[in-house]
């Protein structure tokens, strides 16, 4: 192939030439080191940023196929097969969602605010059980259950968990026609549904529209929260009262949200604000009915 890659920084500058017409200078930096990290199993921060530190010939031969794979637009965790969450390793493919920041601030918001948690909590839309197993390991005398309506996804959610030494029971199910009956009553309700509407596809980076599951994406633009309201439906069986609902949703939709939740009752309803300043996160407690 004429490529010679011997060191770290061969590394680098082949990765920038190969990458540039694909993705920013920044996002070139933030693969290398993932790549580095990964292929090259650096343990150790120094040998990360070390131009000089070797690389064998099979090390070299694979960052070569990474690359070729990066350039089509196929997002790096695809291709690795995995990604980190809230500090566990998750695996990853094309059934299941990659995790965001913007999902780890919800499974942080949560830890933070329920300390010590004995009770249930459910996780509707599971997909690869990354926000359940993140809360198995941090809030250890919870119980956790996450749902999801992909066989595909729940097998990706089991495998996680047991690379993650989490204890967390994964079920099938559709929210649109779930038997609240096969689940115990919950103390705190938490989703990441599907909520970014069809017409703002064209705003979406084409790693994500070519290679990330569509049905775990979007929703249609005359009903965008079609998820949440099943999702309530089914809480108003299996939410506790006073128990917590958190959700991610789409920062267009605050306001919404806060109507949909006030109209099944649900009292301090919060939008929380992401690191970029989105309305990403919302939370509220369930009222006791009259």
């Amino acid at each position: 192939m004429g490529v010679k890659i011997q060191t770290i920084k061969d590394i680098r500058f082949f990765l920038s030439k190969e990458l540039k017409n694909v993705y920013t200078e920044r996002e070139i930096r933030s693969l290398a080191d993932i790549l580095i990290k990964t292929v090259m199993q650096t343990t150790k921060l120094h040998q990360l940023y070390d131009s000089s530190y070797s690389v064998t010939a099979e090390e070299a031969e694979k960052i070569i196929k990474i690359a070729k794979e990066l350039k089509t637009g196929k997002p790096i965790q695809y291709i690795l097969g995995e990604t980190t969450f809230y500090n566990c390793t998750i695996k990853v493919n094309s059934s299941t969602l990659i995790p965001r920041p913007e999902t780890e601030e919800l499974v942080d918001l949560i830890i933070r605010e329920n300390a010590g948690f004995n009770g249930n909590i459910i996780d509707f839309g599971t997909g690869s059980g990354c926000i359940a197993i993140a809360l198995a390991v941090n809030l250890p005398d919870s119980h956790i259950t996450g749902v999801d309506i992909s066989s595909d996804a729940i097998l990706v959610a089991r495998e996680n968990a047991r690379i993650n030494k989490s204890t967390v029971t994964f079920i099938q199910g559709d929210i649109f026609d779930f038997n609240s009956e096969a689940i115990s009553k919950a103390g705190i309700i938490v989703s990441n549904p599907p909520y970014v509407r069809n017409s703002e596809k064209l705003m979406m980076n084409k790693n994500v529209l070519g290679f990330e599951p569509h049905q775990a994406l979007f929703v249609n633009d005359a009903d965008p929260l079609i998820y949440y309201k099943a999702i309530l439906s089914v809480a108003d069986k299996v939410l506790l009262p006073d128990g917590w609902l958190y959700f991610e949703i789409n920062e267009a939709m605050g306001n919404k949200m806060i109507q949909l939740l006030q109209s099944f009752n649900y009292y301090e309803e919060e939008i929380v604000l992401d690191i970029n300043g989105k309305e990403r996160i919302i939370k509220a407690r369930k009222n006791v009915r009259k």
